[in-house]
């Protein structure tokens, strides 16, 4: 599903299908490929704190990688990757059990061994952690964001959705 409501003539489908809220829009976006956490706002403002990297509000996601993510590797991406065009940010990276996730509807075959990071963001450029991986050797197979500041996904399941608490949406405003 596409992280917005119009498909601009691509077919796949939007949050339309799923959600039928008038006047919001998608606070940032995931990649087609990518599955999670996404916030749903009509405050243009919030929209703004929540996707300008100067506000460095940290993004958490859970990675399954192709290969040993080593402590040098992990080590890497903490330090930021340094790409041609800028480097990205320092993160939080660390290895994590496998954790219980959904199935994916479009199942993934890695060609070898598996292992899933934690990587917590304060920025987020286009496809970020999936650059960020491959670069130190992690081609990234499965994205879930699963925290945007202090909101989570919970259980929620592909799909679903629920309305922010007073004090919720008070805490991504602060």
């Amino acid at each position: 599903m596409l992280s917005q409501f119009s498909d601009e003539g691509t077919g796949h489908p939007t949050l339309k299908q799923s959600i039928d809220v008038p006047g919001v829009y998608a606070a940032g976006r995931l990649d087609r490929d990518s599955e999670g956490l996404l916030l749903l706002t009509d405050d243009g403002a919030l929209i703004n704190r929540l996707t300008d990297p100067k506000h460095h509000i940290e993004k958490t996601y859970l990675v399954m990688v192709e290969g040993d993510p080593t402590p040098d590797k992990l080590a890497r991406l903490e330090a930021g990757i340094q790409f041609k065009e800028y480097r990205t940010l320092p993160a939080k990276a660390r290895l994590i059990p496998d954790p219980d996730l959904p199935p994916r509807s479009k199942p993934v075959t890695p060609h070898g061994p598996t292992a899933w990071i934690e990587i917590k963001l304060r920025e987020g450029r286009k496809r970020q952690i999936r650059h960020m991986t491959a670069a130190v050797g992690l081609p990234t197979l499965r994205l879930v964001r699963v925290a945007i500041g202090p909101i989570e996904l919970g259980d929620l399941k592909p799909g679903e959705w629920r309305e922010l608490a007073l004090h919720e949406i008070k805490s991504l405003k602060k």
